[in-house]
């Protein structure tokens, strides 16, 4: 089910940027009529398309990566111990990136601007940040207890 959800929004995201960029490119170079507002309104789905998209990366654990170890690390249980590693980075990295997202969320919040040529509240663009992080935190969480049940399993090394 969430396979499915994440596939809609996404292509629905990607959908809408791809018509208002098509729209903005023909209106501007065909009919040298140029829409105005058209880029600013697409500012908002590509925002949430570009962060729901880094959060559906993590959900598939399809993020790009130089995995040189992954060559060298012969056993299963090295490869889980590589990716408990890696996914602690990630956690780390994400919740201090979270964390200045949530105060940026506050800023917007308590600022309310608004954008230059529409007057629409940059909130509703803003709030992408901390919402992908919140949900990229949350799969690379999964990923790492995969990783961790994994090191559990039968047949894993018992050190003691």
């Amino acid at each position: 089910m969430v396979d499915n959800i994440a596939r809609w929004v996404l292509s629905l995201l990607i959908g809408t940027v791809a018509v208002g960029q098509f729209v903005q490119v023909f209106t501007r170079y065909v009919l040298q009529t140029p829409v105005m507002g058209l880029e600013e309104a697409t500012m908002y789905p590509s925002l949430w398309l570009f962060m729901l998209g880094a959060a559906n990366a993590s959900r598939e654990n399809t993020q790009i990566r130089a995995n040189v170890l992954e060559i060298f690390i012969k056993s299963e249980a090295g490869h889980a111990r590589l990716g408990v590693l890696t996914e602690i980075v990630s956690l780390v990295v994400s919740c201090w990136l979270a964390w200045w997202a949530w105060d940026f969320t506050r800023y917007s919040w308590r600022t309310w601007r608004e954008s230059a040529t529409l007057y629409w509240p940059t909130f509703w663009a803003d709030i992408a940040l901390l919402s992908g992080l919140v949900l990229a935190i949350l799969f690379t969480v999964r990923t790492l207890l995969g990783h961790m049940r994994v090191l559990a399993g039968p047949g894993a090394p018992r050190h003691g």
